[in-house]
């Protein structure tokens, strides 16, 4: 996220690794070593697939009884708090106030750990959907929860069967529902800010809903791809000013993905503004 990471093995084959945050150029060195693997292998992740086992199976059937979206994103609440206290990674939350969270907004948000997720249930505070990849309904659980709680599915390999979806996103953002996007289209994985998919700010501009740039830094250090290894440390939410869609069409939707992307590294990397 806020840092870029390398990796160096040293002679006695341990892992050592040299960070660099973006406001400096100066390295600094984190050590995370037998303890921290210990501590996340054998504590933090059979936790996180009980909660994640345990919430699953019982949202599912208390969902049966009432609002079941409201239902489902108060027990995906329960659980992404259940997770945050677990791996003692508090996150400061900055430029929120200034944002009217009544409105419904289209939130672009940078992804770089699969705890993502977790850090916007805890520190958004009302209820949103998220747009996803269809790959993550192949696991079981967080799949049945996925399509059960209306988040939005989008099918890249075969657009047309999103059609669905994305016509139900839109009638929800519409009526009130904020939309939670990943316009980078998946992980990064090395936590530098990727190329934004224009084809994500579609719903934005067909809604004509303004766009809030969030950039969540610190993630990736605590959670890169390819690995089980929590490395607790703090985290930030660092939200933009809204960014209008008024009068857009849909071949103004390169010129805004460039624009948003734009904003959210100003975030990402405050060096940027200076």
């Amino acid at each position: 996220m806020d840092l870029l990471k390398t990796t160096e093995l040293d002679a006695g084959s341990s892992i050592r690794e040299r960070e660099i945050h973006p406001q400096s150029s100066a390295p600094r060195k984190v050590h995370h070593g037998t303890l921290s693997r210990l501590r996340s292998y054998f504590i933090f992740d059979p936790l996180i697939w009980m909660y994640t086992v345990v919430m699953g199976l019982v949202s599912i059937p208390v969902s049966l009884f009432g609002d079941k979206e409201r239902i489902l994103h108060a027990f995906a609440t329960a659980w992404s708090r259940m997770i945050m206290k677990t791996i003692s990674s508090p996150v400061k939350v900055t430029g929120l106030d200034k944002i009217d969270t009544k409105r419904p907004h289209v939130y672009a948000v940078n992804h770089a750990s699969a705890l993502d997720i977790p850090v916007l249930y805890v520190n958004l505070p009302f209820q949103f959907r998220i747009l996803f990849k269809s790959e993550l309904l192949a696991y079981p659980i967080i799949g049945w929860h996925l399509k059960r709680s209306g988040q939005v599915c989008i099918n890249q390999q075969e657009p047309s069967r999103s059609v669905g979806q994305i016509k139900s996103a839109l009638k929800s953002l519409r009526a009130g529902m904020p939309l939670v996007i990943f316009p980078e289209g998946g992980r990064t994985p090395d936590g530098e800010i990727k190329p934004f998919q224009p084809g994500a700010f579609f719903l934005a501009i067909k809604a004509q809903a303004d766009i809030v740039p969030v950039a969540l830094v610190g993630t990736f250090e605590l959670l890169p791809m390819n690995t089980y290894h929590i490395k607790s440390r703090p985290l930030e939410m660092r939200v933009g000013e809204p960014i209008s869609t008024a009068g857009l069409k849909g071949h103004d939707m390169e010129a805004l993905a460039a624009k948003v992307k734009v904003a959210m590294e100003s975030l990402y990397y405050p060096s940027h503004n200076t």
